[in-house]
């Protein structure tokens, strides 16, 4: 029998370590965010997702590392489910890992549990416009640009793309 070429397991506090140290790459921020400010920090962070849902219980938010055979960390996925069936992503894996089909196989097996677990039916992702290699990954994902007036909506920035894709 072969291999997982990886495994999702739900975030928790005890991965923020390990997470620091991949987090704290600076490639991963070449079009936005930053790295976290410290591993207390991360691990407070990590600590309040474990609940799973927003603090007025309305959301899920679903995270995941994602672990190599080689028990590596490589990055994590994470999904926000919204009322009636509706799930915006994200994901973000170290630049060492870029370019060897993880990110592909790490967001279809979160997309996977979203439509099995949680009944999720519609998908989106915001990115920006720069983000090409994001890009790319989306539409092979099957994911297509969403309509001005679902950009709109959805509230995303003039230097965003919405990406929407149903399962």
């Amino acid at each position: 029998m072969e291999k997982p070429m990886l495994t999702l397991e739900p975030q928790m506090a005890a991965h923020a370590g390990e997470m620091f140290a991949l987090l704290s790459d600076p490639a991963i921020y070449e079009h936005e965010n930053e790295p976290p400010v410290s591993l207390d920090w991360l691990r407070d962070r990590f600590a309040r997702l474990e609940s799973r849902q927003s603090p007025d219980g309305r959301q899920l938010w679903l995270n995941w590392v994602i672990r190599l055979p080689s028990s590596e960390l490589a990055g994590y996925v994470q999904a926000t489910v919204h009322p009636g069936g509706r799930a915006a992503i994200a994901y973000v894996l170290a630049s060492r890992y870029w370019g060897r089909g993880l990110a592909r196989r790490a967001v279809e097996a979160m997309l996977g549990e979203l439509g099995k677990r949680y009944q999720v039916g519609t998908l989106s992702a915001v990115l920006k416009r720069a983000n090409v290699r994001s890009l790319r990954l989306l539409e092979r994902l099957g994911f297509a640009l969403a309509t001005p007036e679902l950009h709109a909506a959805l509230e995303a920035e003039p230097d965003e793309i919405l990406m929407i894709r149903d399962l």
